[in-house]
């Protein structure tokens, strides 16, 4: 039963007294320890995503370290622990699209179409898309190359800038009607293969350039329609043609070989009409008479009944 402090005896107040303040001092303790493990918890916590970094399917990661440069290893897909001193640079390592054009389509945010020369000089406005990816193992000297620059910022700052001038230098090769026409897949296959080649030495591969806008001005358009025109025409007047030809051909031959099936079957008539066929043949066409003209030993046959 709790007695009021006026009821107590000094020493009974005393002992009080203690006990109230040791109780007090503990809840001190406690919550001081408390704090210092919340503390504690929220310094790793943060300690770990310092430390901590992921990288996406399709990706590596360069590691450079403020203590020792560029590190050997590559990250690759997936969470790894890392020094707080490491500071790390992704690069795709799977293919990627990407875009050149007017309007804001994939990566192309602004107005990223380009005006290239045809061989005849005539300006054309180009949309383009390309596909490309790093090596793997060339990651890390891209990573010194472009002084630390991630994918992303090489392939504005860098690659972008390249497909543009190299597919200029292809582009310059060929006339407006071809890139326009039935050539367009050709100088597709073109522009990659030139392009593949000045990329492979960066350490960076494009699988594909692709024209997909071309646009000239309205009389060069109209121009080039009427070349194509001409151009079908030309070859269905040639298919044409040639059907002709060939049905021609096709006729003199079914007449020769008609002619010498006849000549054969003539030829191997002649050989068989023998004088036992002759005079076969005269017994099935004689009506029994005697001929109308004899003299002496001889015989002469009345053949007019054959015919």
């Amino acid at each position: 039963m709790y007695r009021p402090s006026w009821e107590l005896t000094p020493e009974e107040y005393e002992r009080r007294r203690k006990e109230e303040e040791e109780r007090r001092q503990k809840m001190r303790r406690g919550k001081i320890g408390g704090i210092a493990i919340g503390v504690v918890i929220a310094l790793s916590l943060l300690l770990l995503v310092l430390c901590s970094v992921r990288v996406p399917a399709g990706y590596v990661a360069v590691q450079y370290d403020l203590n020792g440069g560029v590190r050997d290893q590559v990250l690759t897909q997936g969470w790894h622990l890392i020094s707080p001193t490491v500071h790390t640079t992704k690069y795709t390592v799977g293919i990627e699209q990407s875009y050149l054009t007017k309007s804001k389509k994939g990566d192309s945010e602004d107005n990223e179409r380009f005006t290239a020369s045809s061989k005849e000089g005539k300006a054309i406005a180009i949309d383009l898309t390309f596909t490309y990816q790093y090596k793997p193992e060339d990651v890390k000297d891209v990573f010194v190359r472009f002084k630390g620059q991630s994918g992303k910022e090489v392939r504005d700052s860098f690659i972008k800038p390249n497909i543009i001038s190299w597919t200029k230098e292809v582009v310059a090769r060929y006339e407006v009607a071809d890139i326009l026409g039935a050539e367009k897949a050709n100088v597709n296959a073109a522009i990659t293969e030139y392009v593949a080649k000045k990329f492979a030495p960066y350490g960076i591969t494009i699988s594909n350039v692709s024209l997909i806008n071309v646009g000239v001005d309205k009389k060069t358009r109209e121009v080039i329609n009427n070349k194509i025109a001409a151009q079908q025409n030309a070859e269905t007047q040639k298919i044409e043609n040639q059907t002709k030809v060939e049905k021609a051909e096709a006729d003199a031959k079914a007449k020769l070989i008609e002619a010498e099936a006849e000549a054969k079957a003539n030829e191997l008539k002649k050989k068989q009409l023998t004088k036992e066929l002759l005079y076969e043949m005269y017994l099935e066409k004689w009506n029994g008479e005697l001929p109308n003209v004899q003299s002496g030993d001889s015989m002469i046959l009345d053949l007019g009944g054959l015919e």
